[in-house]
């Protein structure tokens, strides 16, 4: 045999050796240390058994020789002498077995159908001698033929090692691996650590950097990220400010650019300053001010709020309507008033949003914002930017975008305290009473394309036709075509001859007449050259004021803007307004002032203007006090009640329907709480309308016009453009006065009382979901339902040819409306019935309400 060694002490036999080809002997290497010490290891568990083992006889020891299965050790105190194999002579064991066993003995030819290993005579340890004297009678013959030198004795301690084997590790098993698997084990190890290294390191050094102010918010002034934490220490505002700065390195601000009210104080070098301030402006309302300084004319002071995790409110209507904002998608645009499919943002804007994890952002209004809404990136950004037309006047040298950040434990609790709690103030008992009758009675609109089809005759028809369909009288509205040219400001009597008389067969009838006035004078006016020669309009910029401004807006082509900023003008309007009024006894003003973009490119005013939309609070609040108004159709700032603010015009089509909800639930968030949707069918034409024969009016398609009529039913102000009667359809009519009966029960003392709450309190009448229960996931995200208050939710049908919906209710006990049962709330009404003639309404009922 060669001097090789099974692993566990093993002898790996040569080729020709007889028990070559016993498959019980393969194995796996050791070499010779490992043998060593696993041999020594055996030796001294085997003495140990020998020791605890009865002394046996002879007779018992030679009958073991048949017992091939058994494990047999020798009486150590009979043998006298025992041979000594070293591990290192490895040749001098070759022989011993040679001697004692050859091919031709039948028991070593046995040894393969074993299914013990063969083992080695010896099994003393190769290190220690054990001293063995000779018997009377024994010799050196009788010796080796022992039980424990026989095949049984050695098959059985085989036996016992291979059970040893099977229980070592199976690591220690699979020595045999190759190599390259090993270090290439090491290599990964190795990398995986550094990873693990570099990574706690960078996280570290984040954490070091992000800085805690104020308690609640965390800023790495580095990478310029902010974190805002509620009371619960979870992260409700995720904010990067500065991205327009591209520039790391920020120093405190130097002593005389610091303030002395605890501001802390930031600079970029040479790009921007950031001054960051805390108020607690209620228990549980805490705002924190940020104030950016660009220090260079290329910088556009830019902070962007994450979306991902939370949903945000308020601003004013998008191009989508959407409802969350995160459903909308528009890069920056200047926060000014427009038209959405072109500008952005709608008629009616407020800087102000809110997120539902209970955090607001209200911008300061000298900041010239441009706001974009990401719904790819969800990813909501402010900015301070100047240009030639909406932010032209510059009141800083640089822009500066100023805002605070205000949270509270819930949204609902947040909006109630920033929400303005003084609407009620200067509001006198006949102004409470406008406010009812808006709320009580429809609004009639008397309008044309045409002025020639706006004339006496067709104000007393419309009239009769009202009174002859059983419908409330309410109020008539007359747009700009009662006077000859706009900016005349007096009545066209060519038209209406005899208007005088006409008013007082209106009032006899229980109407209240409206006119409608611009703020803009026709080129073809006779008011035109009397407004240039005193120079009562905006003039152009870069020119002489005398030089005026024109624009178009409607179906002016061209006419100057009534400067409001000037004081000789104000009084000049004022005048005029009042003697038409006065001469024939109508109720009140309508003031259609357009959005920002109708003013000239290159306005300029007397005195300077924030932005163009400044305009209408200025030109609101001069006339406000002086005439009675009915209404706005355009504003950033609330109107003094009781006038109203009126929905932007929307397309007569089921699109055009969907758009109502989202709208008037966006302007109540913002602070408008008393609203005039448009009218009922749509505000103008679509490819949906069809004529009506005169030539001057499109008829909706009657289920759109259906649907349209049951959702203004349960808003604040129902406005008719297209009576029900033109149809010719008695369903429709008769549906008309089953809505007008209901609105008249259900609806219009709900409307009632929460219309005292919102000059008390500032919340919308019409409210969204989330106001009933903010903490309710699913109340966030419904936009085609709305509550009046908090008593009575509303699910219309707003697709054509859908007799079925999904309804939602927030938690309480519901009464549906339709066929008077009830419901438990906090889930969701899947393929609700609602027929062509109805409409789906729950009213709250007493919590402790049962079935």
């Amino acid at each position: 045999m060669s001097n090789r060694r099974y692993k566990y002490g093993k002898i790996k036999p040569a080729e020709n050796d007889v028990i070559a080809d016993c498959p019980s002997l393969d194995g796996i290497y050791l070499d010779e240390d490992e043998e060593s010490k696993f041999m020594e290891e055996e030796m001294d568990e085997i003495r140990a058994m020998a020791e605890r083992e009865e002394t046996p006889g002879k007779q018992k020891r030679s009958e073991g020789l048949g017992r091939r299965n058994s494990i047999s050790l020798p009486n150590l105190d009979e043998i006298k002498v025992f041979p000594q194999i070293q591990v290192e002579d490895y040749d001098k064991s070759k022989e011993t077995i040679d001697s004692e066993a050859t091919e031709d003995d039948p028991e070593f030819q046995n040894i393969c159908g074993y299914n013990r290993s063969v083992r080695r005579k010896s099994v003393l340890s190769p290190v220690t001698p054990v001293k063995m004297q000779k018997g009377p009678g024994d010799d050196i013959e009788a010796a080796n033929h022992s039980p424990a030198n026989s095949i049984t004795s050695v098959n059985s301690l085989a036996s016992l090692l291979r059970e040893k084997i099977q229980g070592l590790p199976q690591t220690l098993r699979r020595k045999k691996t190759p190599e390259y698997k090993t270090k290439i084990f090491v290599a990964l190890l190795f990398i995986a650590i550094v990873i693990l290294i570099v990574s706690a390191y960078f996280l570290y050094q984040q954490k070091i950097l992000a800085k805690a102010y104020f308690e609640k918010i965390k800023l790495n002034k580095v990478k310029r990220v902010m974190k805002i934490y509620n009371n619960e220490g979870v992260p409700i505002v995720h904010a990067l400010l500065g991205t327009t700065i591209n520039y790391d390195k920020v120093l405190p601000c130097l002593p005389v650019d610091q303030r002395n009210d605890g501001s802390i104080c930031l600079e970029w070098m040479d790009r921007a300053r950031l001054y960051l301030n805390f108020i607690q402006l209620d228990t549980d309302v805490k705002c924190y001010t940020l104030q950016w300084t660009a220090l260079s004319d290329s910088i556009a002071p830019t902070d962007c709020f994450d979306m991902t995790n939370n949903h945000w409110y308020g601003g004013g209507q998008t191009a989508e309507s959407a409802w969350p904002l995160e459903k909308s998608e528009h890069d920056f645009q200047p926060f000014i008033t427009g038209r959405t499919e072109t500008h952005g943002w709608g008629n009616v804007l407020k800087r102000y949003f809110i997120n539902s994890k209970g955090v607001a952002i209200i911008i300061d209004n000298k900041t010239p914002l441009y706001v974009s809404i990401s719904n790819s990136k969800k990813q909501f950004c402010i900015r301070a930017q100047y240009d030639d037309f909406a932010f032209v006047n510059r009141f800083t040298p640089t822009p500066q975008l100023n805002y605070s950040m205000c949270t509270s434990y819930n949204m609902s609790d947040l909006h109630e305290k920033l929400s303005e709690h003084t609407l009620w103030d200067g509001l006198k008992k006949d102004d409470t009473l406008i406010i009812d009758s808006l709320l009580m009675e429809p609004v009639w609109e008397i309008t044309s394309e045409n002025k020639n089809y706006l004339t006496e005759e067709t104000i007393y028809n419309f009239t009769d036709d009202i009174t002859n369909s059983v419908l409330k009288q309410g109020h008539v509205l007359i747009n700009e075509f009662w006077q000859n040219q706009v900016g005349d400001f007096e009545l066209d009597v060519n038209r209406f001859p005899t208007l005088e008389k006409t008013m007082e067969m209106l009032k006899r009838r229980g109407f209240r007449v409206v006119f409608t006035i611009q703020p803009f004078i026709s080129t073809e006016s006779f008011n035109f050259a009397e407004a240039v020669r005193k120079r009562l309009l905006i003039s152009e910029r870069f020119s002489d004021r005398s030089i005026p401004a024109l624009t178009r807006y409607k179906t002016l082509q061209s006419a100057g803007v009534l400067d409001i900023t000037n004081e000789r003008t104000v009084r000049w309007l004022i005048d005029k307004l009042k003697k038409v009024m006065d001469k024939y006894k109508f109720d009140a003003f309508y003031l259609d002032m357009g959005i920002a973009y109708n003013m000239p490119h290159y306005y300029q005013c007397e005195k300077a203007l924030l932005n163009p939309d400044q305009y209408k609070t200025l030109f609101t609040n001069s006339l406000q006090g002086s005439i009675p108004l009915f209404g706005v159709n355009s504003a950033i700032q609330r109107p003094k009640a009781p006038s109203f603010v009126v929905l932007p015009e929307f397309e007569s089509s089921w699109e055009g329907l969907g758009r109502v909800i989202p709208t008037i639930l966006t302007y109540g968030i913002i602070g408008y709480p008393f609203l005039m949707p448009g009218a009922v069918g749509g505000d103008y034409d679509s490819p949906d309308t069809t004529a009506n024969g005169n030539g001057n009016k499109m008829l909706p398609d009657p289920e759109l016009y259906t649907r349209w009529l049951q959702l203004a039913a349960f808003l604040p102000v129902v406005r008719y453009h297209n009576l029900p009667s033109v149809y010719g359809d008695k369903n429709i009519s008769d549906m008309a006065i089953s809505l007008a009966i209901t609105r008249q029960t259900k609806v219009t003392p709900r409307l009632k009382r929460f219309a005292r709450v919102s000059l008390n309190l500032g919340l919308p009448i019409i409210r969204p979901l989330w106001m009933l229960d903010s903490e309710d996931p699913s109340c966030h995200t419904v936009m085609d339902e709305f509550s009046i208050g908090d008593e009575l939710i509303v699910a219309p049908i707003l697709q054509a040819g859908r007799r079925q919906r999904e309804v939602y209710l927030p938690a309480g006990v519901w009464k549906d409306g339709i066929d008077g049962s009830l419901r438990k709330g906090n889930r969701w009404l899947h393929d609700y019935r609602v027929e062509e003639n109805e409409i789906a309404y729950f009213e709250r009922m007493p919590d402790d309400t049962r079935f």
